[in-house]
């Protein structure tokens, strides 16, 4: 997400030689040398005929090339296991499941022995064409997992020339990493050895190096698209993982000033682990909730270690990735459960599962969503899953079964129109019937509530808020669809605004009108985690903020010490006069007594 105000040098900025922006994948400032590798290898490689007699021998190579790789990553997997426990193995299971899908087992395979090419030729070819496919997908998590691909890609590619057993890394002094990506077995060597961070020129926050690195502490940054060519061997770097910052060749002030900066943020991060068990409740008294949002049970830890209250987006998605068949209803349930009981005496808001029809194809239901032209406007979210609503039912089950174990809520993705919800909400009672057949107990009054995320939603929201019991704006996609910008897309980034009066009002909107017949409002996108934007969100009438469990201490504090009343005040301000002068006056006025 770009900055919702108009981007401002940082203070210790303008004595830098060169200051680059990227995408700040894991919080931390390193200060050190830099240490540059290049690209071991690339995946376009030379095509050539093999005779007919040595095709069988191909063959084998690429197979043991394959197991090689394969006792590679169960290696790699240990390491892991060692390191961070249970909870992070499953980042690399997912590369395992890469190896042995049909794509690489089946596929490659075909291609040398139907067209006589060499494995290097096939193996490229099949990955190439992987990653043209998710480059496509709706989803941002989607998209990010063809760097999985292609590090696999590039894993196998090693072995079958000759070069896997050269180290990635060999540093002999403390320094900063510079590289055109990482895989997550090059992130976890970075710990071990000598790195004090790390920025790339590709990759993303949903990437698994990115999510590898926060786990293991490592400041990085990652999608400075050409940082490689920027960096020589022995520079010295600043790295700012807050802001995804770097800063190439500063002066000696500026590295004293970001070393006083760097032992300030780790004092304060020690004071905000005293909030852990207070409320979010504004200095004049109005509460409000903290929640998290997650994408599987195993960041239910950081939730609860953050002190946020519940978890007020579960994304489903993970449960259909790298798999060859759907999941089952137990497989559903189990996971949920698991996150209902962690988090009581809170409540955990399932979000149903919001993944493209291409996705579908994958579990053998033909072209369940085709190759679709414009995938963010597609067959995706609740209209899939009113298009193929025996997924939808088993999903729905399972959330009824787990809510028998704690406090669970459902959530309806890319809600278009008031029919997609009564259609939802029918098979939810259908459903309800068939369980008190067979005698399944779960909560018979189970709030459901939809995602405001596409303009025409949050302009009938009077209508909808009839229909649901909860509603929560997620702000990446909202702001994205109102004003025509893919968020991911570097040409129009500066495009991408939150505070544009159009989103505000929509916020505003949705708000008040819930509100009006008694319903409550939360907010689960990169907006709600901007402390800058707090008051005017708070202001608005916001009932809950969900953000990723490492915002919750910052956010919290942030409520802590603003006055709701100062809030209201600002956030009318804004919505008569919503220019950007007026909207940094006021932002930088709003301050604690």
């Amino acid at each position: 997400m770009t900055d919702p105000l108009p981007q401002q040098s940082h203070p210790f900025e303008k004595n830098a030689s060169r200051v680059f922006r990227g995408i700040p994948a894991s919080p931390g400032i390193a200060i050190g040398k830099a240490c540059v590798f290049a690209e071991e290898t690339d995946l376009a490689v030379g095509r050539w005929q093999v005779p007919p007699e040595s095709i069988k021998a191909e063959v084998t190579r690429f197979r043991n090339a394959l197991a090689e790789t394969k006792k590679e990553m169960l290696g790699i997997q240990q390491q892991v296991l060692k390191l961070l426990g249970k909870s992070h193995v499953r980042l690399i299971e997912a590369y395992i499941l890469i190896l042995e899908d049909p794509l690489i087992t089946k596929d490659v395979v075909k291609h040398i022995t139907q067209n006589r090419v060499n494995a290097e030729y096939a193996l490229s070819d099949a990955v190439a064409g992987a990653v043209k496919t998710l480059e496509a997908a709706p989803d941002e998590y989607f998209r990010e997992r063809r760097h999985d691909i292609l590090d696999v890609g590039r894993k196998i590619l090693m072995h079958l020339m000759g070069r896997a057993k050269q180290p990635t890394f060999n540093l002999t002094e403390r320094c900063v990493v510079v590289a055109h990506n990482l895989t997550p077995s090059d992130t976890l060597h970075l710990r071990t050895h000598l790195s004090e961070g790390f920025i790339t020129d590709i990759g993303g926050k949903t990437s698994h190096t990115a999510i590898l690195a926060q786990s293991l502490e490592i400041p990085a940054v990652v999608g400075l698209r050409d940082i490689t060519r920027h960096v020589h061997q022995g520079d010295i770097l600043i790295v700012d993982g807050y802001s995804g910052t770097v800063l190439i060749n500063p002066q000696a002030d500026v590295i004293e000033n970001y070393k006083r900066e760097k032992e300030i943020r780790a004092a304060k991060g020690k004071e905000l682990e005293k909030l852990k068990n207070q409320p979010a409740t504004t200095l004049d008294g109005h509460r409000v909730s903290l929640a998290a949002n997650i994408d599987s049970p195993e960041d239910v830890k950081s939730v609860v270690s953050h002190g946020a209250e519940g978890v007020g987006l579960f994304r489903t998605e993970f449960l259909y990735l790298n798999r060859k068949a759907l999941p089952t209803e137990l497989e559903h349930y189990e996971y949920y459960v698991r996150v209902a009981r962690s988090v009581l005496p809170y409540s955990v808001i399932i979000r149903t599962v919001d993944i493209g029809g291409d996705k579908l194809m994958d579990f053998g239901l033909g072209n369940a969503g085709g190759s679709e032209q414009n995938p963010f406007m597609g067959l995706r979210g609740i209209r899939l899953c009113l298009k193929h609503p025996e997924i939808f039912r088993i999903q729905i089950r399972a959330i009824l079964r787990a809510s028998n174990e704690g406090k669970v809520k459902i959530m309806f993705p890319m809600v278009s129109c008031i029919e997609e919800v009564r259609a939802a909400r029918r098979i939810v009672d259908e459903v309800k019937a068939e369980m008190r057949r067979e005698g399944h107990p779960f909560d018979e009054h189970i709030e459901m509530g939809i995602m405001i995320e596409i303009p025409s939603a949050a302009l009938i929201v009077d209508q909808l808020a009839q229909e649901v019991d909860f509603m929560s704006i997620g702000t990446n996609d909202l702001i994205q669809y109102t004003l025509g910008v893919d968020r991911v897309n570097e040409s129009v980034a500066d495009l991408y605004n939150p505070l544009h009066p159009a989103i505000l009002r929509l916020i505003a909107q949705t708000t008040w009108e819930a509100h009006k017949v008694g319903k409550w409002v939360g907010m689960c996108g990169e907006m709600a985690s901007e402390p800058e934007l707090t008051g005017i969100l708070l202001g608005m009438g916001l009932d809950e903020f969900s953000v990723v469990p490492a915002a919750v201490p910052k956010l919290k504090e942030t409520i802590r010490g603003l006055r709701y009343g100062d809030s209201q005040s600002l956030a009318q301000d804004i919505l008569k006069n919503p220019t950007v002068e007026n909207i940094n006056q006021k932002l930088r006025g709003l301050s604690s007594p």
